[in-house]
């Protein structure tokens, strides 16, 4: 019985590596498993495709360093569960997608000599993926520049969801209430949301609504009662083929999955990312790759507000043509298949 375990949370980011392999899988293996935090937001968005299971996973919180103390003790609990989890699945190999989840998961299958691929979806490697990287076999990189000299380093590109290139932009607007009159700007924080960019758009709504119809995903802690006529506001939208088929430009932050869902869907877009008051600095890095091989806009959060945003939209909406003739050249659609590939030599 050929069967794969699928590991990460903490952020919808980790989780869209998997969904985008597993239809290249789904032939080559009996049983599909998923380990994911209790409470985890991708829990509901994987177990109706996956096998869910749930660990009690331990996250270094950066804003806390104190609470460094009582890792060690937390770990090995969760590595206890993760192996007890792994002893019954007996899988064939294990695939992790970056993030605090796939720690003690990685940890328990070396212990049980089973074989452990990671994903590493940013420029450089977060602690999470540091720690594991020293039980794996190997790490697949979306980025050429990321851990160029290492032996367990594969570089396939960005894995994009099929899916996404299938929307109708005539059903999309009719499904978001959107006219389609004027450019549709869709507002994306992440799958929890963005306290910074739904502030700059609510101070700056009047003047955006001049210029665009809008599609803000604000997160669901981060619903307000804004409302005006052109702005649509969702906490969560499951069908981004949808959101995607209605959007002409994009705000967003610049996690790497949706960074390059964005450009492979040749969507201008004008990244935020996330400070390093909040992040190690991953998404700066990511913004500033982007902005280097003029793909896209950047505009740091500490300059993002009510005055700022339009100007840097403008820049972005005037600018939009020569970003899509330069984002046709640097996706690589293969990345799924060339994942998919590495996986099956340990089915």
């Amino acid at each position: 019985m050929r069967s794969i375990v699928f590991c990460g949370g903490g952020t919808m980011g980790h989780v869209m590596v998997h969904l985008s392999v597993y239809p290249y899988l789904k032939d080559f293996a009996d049983e599909f498993y998923y380990i994911g935090s209790k409470g985890g937001v991708e829990k509901k968005h994987v177990q109706s495709v996956f096998d869910y299971r749930e660990i009690d996973a331990v996250k270094f919180d950066r804003s806390k360093p104190y609470t460094i103390f009582s890792i060690p003790f937390k770990l090995q609990k969760a590595v206890t569960q993760a192996k007890d989890i792994l002893k019954k699945i007996k899988p064939s190999v294990v695939f992790c997608g970056g993030g605090y989840v796939c720690v003690p998961v990685a940890i328990a299958a070396k212990k049980l000599k089973i074989p452990v691929i990671l994903h590493e979806s940013d420029l450089t490697v977060g602690l999470a993926n540091k720690i594991s990287l020293l039980v794996c076999e190997k790490i697949i990189t979306t980025f050429p520049d990321t851990l160029q000299n290492n032996p367990k380093a594969i570089c396939c590109g960005a894995p994009v969801r099929r899916e996404l290139f299938s929307g109708s932009r005539r059903e999309a607007l009719k499904t978001f209430g959107l006219k389609g009159e004027k450019p549709v700007l869709l507002v994306i924080g992440g799958s929890k949301g963005s306290a910074a960019l739904n502030t700059a758009v609510k101070n700056s709504l009047d003047v955006l609504l001049n210029e665009y119809e809008i599609l803000h995903i604000c997160g669901s802690d981060h619903t307000s009662d804004m409302a005006a006529d052109g702005y649509r506001q969702f906490p969560y939208i499951t069908d981004m083929a949808k959101a995607y088929a209605a959007t002409d430009l994009a705000l967003s932050r610049c996690g790497s999955n949706t960074a390059f869902e964005l450009i492979a869907l040749n969507i201008p877009t004008l990244f935020v990312p996330l400070s390093k008051k909040a992040s190690r600095g991953d998404q700066i890095e990511n913004a500033e790759f982007f902005e280097k091989n003029h793909v896209a806009r950047v505009c740091q959060e500490e300059e993002l507000n009510e005055k700022s945003l339009p100007i840097e939209l403008l820049k972005l909406k005037m600018q939009s043509k020569r970003l899509k003739n330069n984002m046709k050249k640097f996706i690589d659609t293969g990345a799924n298949e060339k994942i998919a590939e590495i996986l099956k030599k340990y089915l």
